[in-house]
């Protein structure tokens, strides 16, 4: 281990590799990383990023190249897989990435550091293919499959967010998953947002939009001591649009909402029609002021839907994080509010490159306790 500070062991000098997908993300990530040195008192270089090249041919094929040495280093690569505004030129034509083309870039990755790091460990907030994570039937298990070929790459720890169903830590037995929230990011903007929402939390209802969110709702309300409630998903599982069985009916099961301030909160975002169903009956249920909150804001049919919901008073707010791209022309409406998530991520990959216990920095509670108490 490379002694840099009296008291600190570190596993090596750090490394950030930050794909292009998520450049804006790993430049703030490296900025709080020195931030939480400087004020350690800890001597920093001018940059733990580490430069690539990500080269792609004609065909479409594609290789990674490192620009400096990573031996010895704790490398922690960082790729948002959900990045759908990253286009390179396929025979001409102007192809968007999908999901699939980052994730093989994050392997190209790991090959090209060759085995010489100290340790690898990747940050992929959106797990890839989380939602494909149990089988049903004749199907493939994406998401175990990708999990046990790092592992057998090398990589040491998997750190994610908000997994979709995080008992897909066990498809791997010796590399570390951390499965990481965003609550108390985006209970803390809620509360700078919404003082009075806060201050009468009788009159506060958290809502899980469907049974599988039910863990999620339970723990903000815990902590924000509220009432909860839940909407109960009646699909017809004869057939599949877009990949899944539709939806018939959304059956509402908890306290009355009338009158009552509503917060949903879900893990992500897809193309929003069940979250803006969901608004629909509970304003048709007389709810008061209705937010969402998201870890992860994908809109694959756009924000078009949402700014609606605002502009009918439907919605008072959105929160999402910056785990993930959103389409810009969200980031500057009254509506939308964009929770940053690199001073948490820094402070994780901080400890982690201390050896140091993370629980500190993912245990929300007594923090949330104190945010509210204020």
């Amino acid at each position: 281990m490379t002694q840099i500070h009296a008291e600190i062991d570190f596993v090596g000098d750090l490394g950030i590799i930050a794909m292009s997908n998520c450049a804006d993300f790993g430049k703030k990530l490296d900025e709080n990383i020195k931030r939480i040195r400087k004020e350690a008192g800890l001597s920093t270089p001018d940059t733990f990023l580490i430069e690539i090249k990500e080269v792609r041919f004609a065909n479409g094929e594609g290789k990674i190249k490192i620009e400096e040495s990573v031996r010895g280093k704790d490398i922690f690569i960082v790729s948002d897989t959900g990045n759908y505004s990253q286009t390179y030129k396929l025979y001409g034509f102007e192809n968007h990435m999908g999901p699939d083309e980052h994730y093989q870039d994050i392997k190209r990755v790991i090959s090209a550091i060759g085995g010489k790091a100290a340790r690898v460990s990747v940050i992929m907030p959106m797990l890839y293919a989380s939602r494909q994570d149990k089988r049903d039937g004749r199907e493939s298990l994406d998401c175990s499959m990708i999990l046990q070929e790092l592992e057998n790459m090398g990589v040491r720890d998997i750190i994610t967010f908000d997994a979709h169903n995080a008992a897909v830590q066990n498809a791997v037995s010796v590399m570390s998953f951390e499965n990481i929230y965003a609550t108390y990011e985006i209970v803390k903007n809620f509360v700078a947002d919404e003082p009075d929402v806060i201050k009468d939390r009788d009159n506060l209802l958290i809502i899980s939009p469907d049974v599988g969110g039910m863990g999620r709702a339970i723990y903000y309300s815990t902590v924000m001591q509220t009432d909860v409630g839940m909407f109960y998903k009646r699909r017809d599982y004869s057939r599949l649009v877009d990949g899944s069985n539709p939806i018939v009916q959304h059956e509402y099961l908890g306290k009355d909402v009338e009158g009552k301030n509503v917060m949903i909160i879900d893990d992500m975002i897809g193309t929003g029609g069940s979250m803006i169903e969901i608004v629909h009956e509970l304003k048709r249920r007389n709810a008061a002021k209705v937010f969402v909150a998201a870890t992860f804001g994908m809109f694959t049919k756009g924000i078009g839907a949402f700014e609606d919901l605002y502009n009918k008073g439907l919605m008072t707010r959105l929160y999402t994080t910056n785990l993930t791209h959103v389409p810009t022309d969200a980031l500057d409406k009254p509506w939308f509010n964009h929770v940053d998530m690199s001073p948490f991520a820094a402070d994780l990959v901080n400890n982690i490159n201390m050896n140091r216990s993370i629980e500190p920095v993912i245990d929300a509670t007594s923090r949330l306790k104190e945010a509210l108490g204020k």
